[in-house]
C-alpha cells in the first residue's frame, strides 16, 4: 500500500476507493462479529467465495486502484446487530438481509439473488405474524434504531482501510489537522455535550480540557475496552467491526490534546477485537495515517494494545492505567485524577470505546447536528446489547432519551416466555426498573439524568429484558456474586462488604431469611456504598438497593411466608403434579432419578415432597404440562 502523504492525497484515495466500490454490481456482506462466527459464518464466507470461482463471476475480495466493472464484492462485516437470527447475510445495493443463514444455502443465493436478481424467500427475516421482510431497512429491528457509533457495523470489510477511507475515514482526523485548533477542537466536542459511554456520563470536552490544560510535553490517550459487565457486547462489536473508527477518535483526542501516544486495553478474551485492531494499526500506519508526520502536518501519534487478564475492576480508570504498566489492577485514591496523574504518572485522557466512537461524527457534522438527537444535557445515541426475555436479543443504537418501551417492543418485538416484569439496566453497577401499581418505567427515558432519578444508570449498554417468571432476589443475588468474585480486595467495605451481603442474599433464596437479612442489607447497601475506594465498589449493592426498592414484596414473600413468587428458588418451592392433567403415563416416575414420583399406569401419579430433589427432570419430560413448581 502506498503512503498517503498530504490531505489532497487522501480526498483522492476517497474518489479512487468509492469508484472502486461502486463498480462492484453486488456486495455480499458475511456477518464476521463473534456471535455469528460462532454460528460458522466463516465457513459461509469460504463457500459463498469457493462458488463464484467455480462460476467465473468476478470476485474481489478487497478493493484497491483497479476497477473491476460488475464485480462482486465479498467481505466479512463486522457486527449486524441482530444477533438473534444470525448467521447474517446482507446484500447491498438491493439491501437484503439474510437471516439463520446454512452453509448449504450458498448456493441458492448465488444463483437466485447474485446472478437472478431474486429473492430466496424462506431465509428472509419474518416477524410474529409471519409478514416477511425484504429490506433489512425496513425490519422493526433495525428501522426504529439511530446509528452513529455502530454506523459501519455490517456495512463495511472490517479488515479494509481502503472500504473506510471511501466511506469518509479520516475525514475528520484530517479537518482536525488543518482546519481547527486544539482548543477549537475541544470546544466542537464541548458544545455537541458528549457525555462518556462507558457508565458515569462526564462531558467528554470537559476531560479533554483539562488534559490540555496539564503543561507538560508527555501526555497519552487511552481507549477503555475492557468490557466486563455480564450480557455486554457493545465495545467489542466497534472494535471488531469497525477498528478504523475507534483509531480516528484516539488520534483526534491526541490532537485536541497534544498528546502523541494511545493505548487500546481491551480484555485478552476478545480474540477477533485484538486481531482487527492490530490489523487496522498496521495498515494505519503503512499508510501514514498513523506514526510520524501523519499527512505531512508535523503531527506524530502511535497506539499500542495492551490485553487485560479479563478482571472487572480494570474497567476503573486509576487500576486500568496501572495494568497497562504490567502492575495489578487494582484502583487508587483519588485526587489526584487521570487528567493530571493517569497512565505512567502523566496526564490522560481515558474514554471508553463507544466515545471514541462518536468523535470523528461530532467533527464531520458538526455539534449542532449531534445536538438534534436526544434531550438537553444527554445528546446522541447509545448502544445497548439487549438480553435476556426479549423476541429480538442483538445490538442496537437509539437516540439517548428512547422509552424503555420502545426498546423492548418495537425494536425488541416484545417479551417472550410471559409478562413484562422488569428489567436490568447497567450491569452489576446499575439497577433494576420494573412494571407495577406504584412505577412504570417502562415510559422512563433511557438518558443519564432520568435514570439516575429512579436509582440505576445506563453503565455501558447492558439491558436484561426479565419476565414474570424471574425471581427479583435471585438477579440481585446473582449480580452480587459477580461483583464479590471481582471485587480487587484493595478497600475493605467492597472486600468484605459484597461477601457479607452474598451470604444474605444466599441465605434468603435458599430459605434461611428473616427480615433482619433484609435490615442488614439495606445497612450494608449503605456502608460500602459511602466509604468503598472506587466507583465499582461503590455501586457494588445498586442491584441489591433497586430490587429492594421495586420489588421489595419478593424478598418479604421469601423470607416471612418462605416462597418464592417465581417459582425459582428451589429451596422455596415444592414439585407438585395436577391431577386433572397427568394421564398416569409414568414418564415421570422413569425419569426421576431419586424415585421421588409414584402412581400406578393411567392414574393420577403423585411426588414426595421429602424425596424430591427439585431437579426439575419430570418438568422436562412431561408432555401433557402436568408438573409444576409450587
Amino acid at each position: 500500500m502506498s503512503r498517503i502523504r498530504t490531505r489532497d492525497e487522501l480526498n483522492q484515495k476517497r474518489k479512487e476507493y468509492l469508484k472502486a466500490l461502486q463498480a462492484q454490481s453486488k456486495q455480499i456482506l458475511v456477518c464476521g462479529g463473534t456471535g455469528c462466527v460462532a454460528g460458522g459464518s466463516l465457513k459461509i464466507y469460504a463457500k459463498l467465495n469457493e462458488i463464484l470461482k467455480e462460476k467465473n463471476i468476478p470476485c474481489a475480495l478487497k478493493i484497491g486502484h483497479e476497477i473491476e466493472e460488475n464485480s462482486v464484492g465479498l467481505k466479512k462485516s463486522g457486527c449486524h446487530g441482530f444477533c438473534e437470527k444470525g448467521p447474517l447475510i446482507r446484500i447491498d445495493p438491493l439491501g437484503i438481509l439474510y437471516t439463520k443463514v446454512k452453509v448449504e444455502d450458498c448456493e441458492e443465493i448465488v444463483e437466485k439473488t447474485i446472478i437472478g436478481n431474486e429473492v430466496v424467500e424462506r431465509l428472509l427475516y419474518k416477524d410474529s405474524q409471519g409478514k416477511a421482510y425484504e429490506n433489512q431497512d425496513s425490519i422493526p429491528f433495525y428501522k426504529n434504531q439511530t446509528r452513529v457509533a455502530l454506523e459501519h457495523c455490517g456495512k463495511l470489510n472490517a479488515e479494509s482501510i481502503s472500504e473506510y477511507i471511501a466511506e469518509g475515514g479520516y475525514q475528520a482526523v484530517a479537518k482536525a489537522l488543518f482546519d481547527m485548533t486544539p482548543e477549537e477542537i475541544i470546544e466542537e466536542i464541548t458544545e455537541s455535550s458528549l457525555r462518556g459511554r462507558g457508565g458515569g456520563g462526564f462531558p467528554t470536552g470537559r476531560k479533554w480540557a483539562q488534559v490540555l490544560r496539564q503543561d507538560v510535553e508527555e501526555k497519552y490517550v487511552v481507549c477503555n475496552g475492557d468490557e466486563g459487565d455480564p450480557g455486554a457486547f457493545m465495545d467489542r462489536s466497534m472494535m471488531e467491526g469497525d477498528p478504523h473508527k475507534v483509531i480516528e477518535g484516539m488520534l483526534i483526542a491526541g490532537i485536541a490534546t497534544k498528546a502523541h501516544t494511545g493505548y487500546i486495553y481491551v480484555r485478552a478474551e476478545y480474540p477477533l477485537a485484538v486481531e482487527r485492531l492490530k490489523i487496522a494499526i498496521e495498515k494505519a500506519t503503512d499508510r501514514g495515517l498513523l506514526g510520524k508526520n501523519i499527512l505531512n502536518s508535523g503531527f506524530d501519534f502511535v497506539i499500542h494494545i495492551s490485553q487485560g487478564a479479563g478482571a472487572f475492576v480494570c474497567g476503573e480508570g486509576s487500576a486500568l492505567t496501572s495494568s497497562i504498566e504490567g502492575n495489578r489492577g487494582m484502583p487508587r485514591v483519588k485526587p489526584p485524577r487521570t487528567v493530571e496523574h493517569g497512565l505512567f504518572d502523566k496526564p490522560t485522557v481515558l474514554n471508553n470505546v463507544e466515545t471514541f466512537c462518536n468523535i470523528a461524527p461530532i467533527i464531520n457534522n458538526g455539534a449542532q447536528w449531534y445536538k438534534t438527537l436526544g434531550p438537553e444535557g444527554n445528546h446522541g445515541t447509545k448502544a445497548f446489547a439487549l438480553t435476556g426475555n426479549v423476541v429480538n436479543t442483538g445490538l442496537i443504537e437509539v437516540p439517548m432519551g428512547t422509552k424503555l418501551r420502545e426498546v423492548i417492543f418495537d425494536i425488541g418485538g416484545g417479551v417472550s416466555g410471559g409478562e413484562f416484569k422488569g428489567v436490568q439496566i447497567g450491569g452489576p453497577s446499575g439497577g433494576c426498573l420494573c412494571l407495577n401499581e406504584e412505577e412504570n418505567h417502562l415510559d422512563l427515558n433511557m438518558d443519564f439524568d432520568s435514570l439516575k432519578k429512579v436509582g440505576a444508570m445506563i453503565g455501558s449498554g447492558g439491558l436484561v429484558v426479565m419476565n414474570e417468571h424471574t425471581c427479583m432476589v435471585e438477579v440481585a443475588r446473582f449480580f452480587m456474586q459477580f461483583t464479590q468474585n471481582e471485587s480487587c480486595g484493595k478497600c475493605v467495605p467492597c472486600r468484605e462488604g459484597t461477601k457479607r451481603m452474598l451470604e444474605l442474599l444466599t441465605d434468603i433464596t435458599e430459605g434461611r431469611g428473616t427480615l433482619q437479612h433484609i435490615e442488614m442489607l439495606e445497612e450494608l447497601a449503605d456502608t460500602i456504598s459511602n466509604t468503598a475506594l472506587c466507583g465499582l465498589g461503590k455501586t457494588a449493592a445498586s442491584p441489591v438497593v433497586s430490587t429492594l426498592k421495586y420489588f421489595r414484596d419478593e424478598y418479604i414473600s421469601h423470607v416471612v411466608n418462605h416462597k418464592c413468587p417465581a417459582g425459582q428458588c428451589k429451596a422455596l418451592v415444592n414439585l407438585v403434579i395436577d391431577s386433572d392433567k397427568c394421564k398416569g403415563c409414568t414418564k415421570c416416575a422413569r425419569m426421576c432419578p431419586v424415585s421421588a414420583i409414584s402412581g400406578e399406569l393411567k392414574k393420577a401419579h403423585v411426588i414426595d415432597v421429602e424425596k424430591c430433589i427439585k431437579c426439575g427432570t419430570c418438568i422436562d419430560g412431561c408432555k401433557f404440562g402436568a408438573i409444576r413448581y409450587e
